[in-house]
């Protein structure tokens, strides 16, 4: 079974954390470990129709993002992956300089420091330098950036589409199989 945190910040774009955990609950074989910030939980009220107590309900685990002590901040808890969707820049910019004052920042900085899988999805635009060179510095020290960018090859029908399409591509970068798209190759891509 693999253990999986998934971190869930005030950026818009929150239905992609919800996604991803609906989509680690129906693959299977996972333990979820959620974190949701503050802003994350006024996030999910504004934005989708869920509540943030119907979201932690969806993981295996939930912890309390100001819980410093908390299994998934050690490095001897032996997460697979982690994934911060979405990723504010606030959230980005303290994990990339070390400052981790929440359980989100502290999880993020165990997985780099275990050398394990840490998936980001920035959620800004437009970008500007010190936002950049922080995605550049993270990726430099392990880290995957995966912003939320639709594709349009599998031809998506509407907005849920594009959210599984984004979905199913962070499950292949932690090696759950999954079937929420259509890929390059299928016979509707030629």
């Amino acid at each position: 079974m693999k253990r999986i945190i998934v971190g869930i910040t005030g950026a818009t774009g929150a239905i992609y954390g919800v996604q991803i955990l609906e989509a680690l609950r129906a693959a299977g074989d996972c333990e979820t470990h959620l974190v949701i910030s503050p802003w994350a939980e006024k996030t999910i009220v504004l934005e989708t129709e869920y509540s943030p107590q119907q979201v932690k309900r969806m993981a295996t685990f939930c912890h309390d993002y100001r819980n410093q002590a908390a299994p998934i901040a050690s490095g001897s808890f032996g997460a697979d992956g982690m994934v911060i969707a979405p990723c504010s820049m606030k959230t980005l910019s303290g994990i990339a300089h070390g400052y981790a004052d929440n359980l989100i920042g502290r999880a993020a900085d165990v997985m780099l420091k275990e050398r394990r899988r840490l998936i980001m999805a920035p959620r800004e635009t437009p970008l500007n330098e010190i936002h950049l060179e922080n995605m550049l510095k993270l990726t430099r020290a392990g880290a995957v950036m995966v912003p939320p960018m639709p594709a349009f090859y599998n031809h998506p029908v509407s907005l849920e589409d594009i959210i599984k399409h984004h979905t199913s591509r962070i499950l292949d970068l932690l090696g759950i199989d999954n079937s929420l798209t259509r890929r390059w190759g299928d016979s509707f891509c030629y």
